[in-house]
């Protein structure tokens, strides 16, 4: 390559392609950040249900699914952004990663929930037979009570309590969720399994904000003097 050169990331090229490689660089735009941001979104509530789905459907909790939910947000974000990364990229990344693992244990709690309500109306089934004999008795001790000429007892009414809005049990849903990697350390203490699946979650924090670093592309020159020849272009 005789006259003018340049090094783009410690590669020689030519004038004409360190003036291509000037055009094609992505600029970090807020149109960018928000085609970023809702791609990372997608891929945050994507990789929840994979995380829910296979902890529901065997039983397991693996922490390793953290890894790729790490990766699914950082190509994402970067897929949304054409290749524009940077530090506000990379905490978004994190951010949208912890919540997606975290998260994940919301659906899993509901799943649970309804299984053992479904356990628990059927023991009620079983048991109205008997609720029904004590009502009997009661329905007559009233009878008997105001044929004698006394009040007849009434039970006590029980307390209405207020029905919870669905956003509010959203918001509070949404709470537990974020905090439940620390819940199982104030249930049952600090274990080695949860020590583990916290280190997890951290790299594939760090795997999401490694792919949102940004590419970086150092463009150096130009440079007048032509690189000396090698010994194999001598040959």
């Amino acid at each position: 390559m005789a006259g003018n050169y340049y090094r783009i990331n410690n590669a020689m090229a030519c004038a004409g392609c360190a003036e291509k490689m000037r055009g094609a660089l992505a600029t970090d735009t807020h149109s960018a950040y928000m085609r970023a941001l809702l791609y990372g979104i997608g891929a945050a509530i994507a990789g929840m249900i994979l995380y829910a789905v296979f902890e529901i459907a065997t039983g397991l909790i693996i922490g390793y699914v953290s890894l790729a939910v790490g990766w699914m947000v950082g190509t994402a974000m970067m897929k949304g952004s054409n290749g524009v990364g940077g530090r506000r990229y990379q905490i978004t990344a994190v951010l949208l990663t912890y919540a997606a693992v975290s998260m994940a244990a919301v659906p899993v709690w509901i799943h649970y929930g309804n299984k053992h309500r479904q356990q628990q109306e059927q023991i009620q089934r079983q048991q109205t037979q008997g609720q029904q004999t004590q009502q009997q008795l009661e329905e007559e001790q009233r009878q008997l009570e105001a044929e004698s000429g006394r009040q007849p007892s009434r039970p006590a009414p029980r307390p209405v309590q207020p029905r919870m809005s669905f956003g509010a049990w959203l918001a509070r849903a949404a709470l537990i969720g974020l905090a439940s990697p620390f819940l199982e350390v104030l249930g049952g203490g600090i274990t080695f399994g949860w020590l583990i699946g916290l280190v997890i979650l951290f790299v594939g924090m760090k795997i999401a904000a490694k792919l949102t670093g940004g590419r970086p592309l150092e463009i150096y020159g130009p440079f007048n003097e032509s690189p000396q020849p090698s010994a194999m272009s001598l040959k």
